[in-house]
């Protein structure tokens, strides 16, 4: 079977940097990928694109073009420095880029990173823009890892990704679903800043604080947890209907943290239970993502849920959404469905990603 390497390059939204991974992925068998991360590294952002990133969405159109042009050069030099740093080359890159504007509602859902700015500086044939084409079929556009889940992770029954949200994906009566469940490190490192740090490192903020139950109660009376997927969370959505609760409780800042935790791993442990009805046998819920790290928080996720909880390496942690997209890449260069409606509630499956450079190899 061939044997593709990739760069795989995500930017998440809790904005602690961008993830590269060199990934070897090659098929087994139809429904059946094997991965080998060759390096990876993250590259924090300094003050001025966490600003600029964080911002962009109030700026005006000049201002977004000229920085998904800069992002896009940040991309591809970040990608060539890797490479030489690691003795490494790549046939493909997958880039995600930062998501600036997430609002299916609205038909939107933009991220910054240009392809053509990346493939130019880097001569590397280029996939971006995954999301789109499944919002302008109806989709949440979001999220994409499950097909990646299903291809690569296809031995747990849950995946659980605890990034700045918190989204799941499962096989249900043989039908791959994901959805988002909650804001995560998105809102946790909201607070750790209020103690002047990025985030709440080892857990140790939350584990001295207690739970605030007043505050917990407003949280999970949110409406959205009430919705059936498929549906998807933005930065947006947390301005309008979450933080406002967080904000004006009179909590100290170390029960505010306790308390994110709690309601987090109470929405997950919801959302694992509603999931694995009906089945039996115990379940292995496969927990990934920066939250994956944090043990207040995995200990809290333990206590709500009874499935087996297994957090793989770190490197897997760190970079497994990384990894998905250099899949999802992989997918659009071979003419492959790599979004799926069931996930999404897209009107049918796409083949999506926009094309950079010269694929005449790769096919």
């Amino acid at each position: 079977m061939r044997t593709y390497n990739i760069v795989g390059v995500m930017s998440g939204t809790s904005m602690d940097g961008l993830d590269l991974a060199h990934v070897s992925l090659s098929e087994q068998e139809e429904g059946k990928w094997d991965y080998t991360i060759n390096a990876a590294t993250t590259i924090p952002y300094g003050d001025k694109w966490r600003l600029r990133l964080s911002k962009l969405r109030h700026q005006n159109s000049l201002v977004f073009y000229k920085t998904d042009r800069f992002y896009g050069q940040f991309i591809g030099e970040s990608i060539n420095q890797f490479l030489k740093d690691n003795q490494l080359e790549a046939e493909l890159i997958a880039s995600h880029g930062h998501t600036v504007f997430h609002q299916p509602e609205n038909h939107v859902s933009v991220q910054v990173g240009n392809g053509n700015v990346i493939y130019g500086i880097t001569g590397i044939p280029t996939v971006t823009d995954f999301r789109y084409l499944d919002v302008v079929l109806g989709g949440e556009g979001a999220p994409l890892v499950g097909i990646a889940d299903h291809y690569l992770f296809g031995e747990f029954d849950l995946c659980l990704n605890l990034g700045g949200f918190a989204n799941i994906s499962a096989s249900i009566s043989g039908v791959r679903i994901a959805y988002d469940i909650c804001p995560c490190n998105i809102v946790l490192n909201r607070i750790a800043r209020e103690f002047n740090q990025e985030f709440d490192e080892d857990g140790l903020i939350a584990a001295k604080g207690n739970v605030d139950y007043d505050l917990l109660a407003d949280l999970n009376d949110i409406d959205f947890y009430q919705y059936e997927p498929p549906k998807s969370l933005g930065r947006e959505w947390i301005s309008r209907n979450f933080w406002h609760y967080v904000r004006n409780s009179y909590a100290k800042k170390e029960d505010k943290m306790k308390t994110l935790c709690d309601h987090i791993a109470q929405q997950v442990g919801n959302n694992v239970h509603d999931l694995s009805s009906g089945d039996s046998g115990a379940k292995r819920l496969f927990v990934t993502g920066g939250g994956a790290f944090n043990p207040t928080l995995v200990d809290h996720l333990r206590s709500h849920t009874d499935a087996e909880v297994v957090v793989p390496d770190p490197q897997v942690v760190n970079y497994k959404e990384a990894l998905c997209f250099a899949l999802l890449g992989v997918l659009r260069v071979k003419n492959q469905v790599n979004v799926l409606a069931n996930v999404t509630g897209a009107s049918d499956n796409s083949v999506a990603g926009a094309l950079y450079g010269d694929f005449s190899k790769l096919i």
